[in-house]
């Protein structure tokens, strides 16, 4: 009787392992794949590739090219003199398109061509001349902007505007402006041949 018990045991005892061996494969053989890195894929790799072919230089020269102006200068309280001793070290701005000065009172009414533009504009350079860099004592603390003429499109006056000024250089360009349309009333407008000339930039280059 115990030995008839004993093998009703161990049979017992073998048949639950092997139901748990059989219930044990399907779970190990449904987590093991999970556990296995899968290999990148061709697409994920060529995120990380690259020739530059689509990349080219950019067009900078202009920038290169360009001199800032780091000269010292007198300070505003320093002396006439000594100004004009730090200026005259400097070449005024040239002057392209000189004329005789024609000096006639705001309220005037000359006509409008090339001749005449030249000379009220020769005349603003002089009597609003504390703006521009043609004196030395101006050019001595590092008021070295000119003005010239370029050409006349229609009733519009076309100017340049080179060098360093102390004020915004859209206030100077008003300015010349209203000294010439005072005088010549059938000017419209007068503006510059780039407005690049008008930037903040443009007065530090020379």
């Amino acid at each position: 009787m115990t030995v008839g018990c004993n093998s009703f045991l161990t049979l017992m005892s073998l048949s639950s392992l092997a139901l748990c061996a059989h219930s044990l494969t399907p779970v190990a053989f449904y987590n093991s794949p999970s556990k296995v890195a899968a290999p990148p894929s061709s697409s994920s790799s060529s995120l990380f590739m690259s020739d530059w072919s689509s990349f080219s230089a950019l067009d900078d020269d202009d920038d290169l090219d360009m001199t800032f102006d780091t000269r010292e200068y007198a300070k505003e309280e320093d002396s006439q003199e000594l100004k004009a001793e730090v200026g005259s070290s400097l070449d005024p701005p040239s002057i392209d398109n000189d004329a005789e000065p024609i000096s006639v009172p705001a309220g005037s009414q000359l006509a409008l061509d090339e001749e005449t533009v030249l000379g009220v504009l020769s005349a603003c350079r002089e009597e609003i001349g504390t703006m521009f860099g043609y004196s030395a004592e101006n050019r001595g603390v590092g008021i070295t902007g000119g003005v010239d003429f370029v050409e006349m499109d229609g009733p519009t006056v076309v100017l340049r505007l080179k060098g360093r000024f102390w004020h915004q250089r859209t206030t100077v360009l008003d300015r010349v402006a209203n000294y010439l349309q005072q005088r010549i009333p059938e000017i419209i407008d007068v503006t510059v041949e780039d407005e690049w000339q008008l930037t903040d930039e443009a007065n530090e280059a020379f």
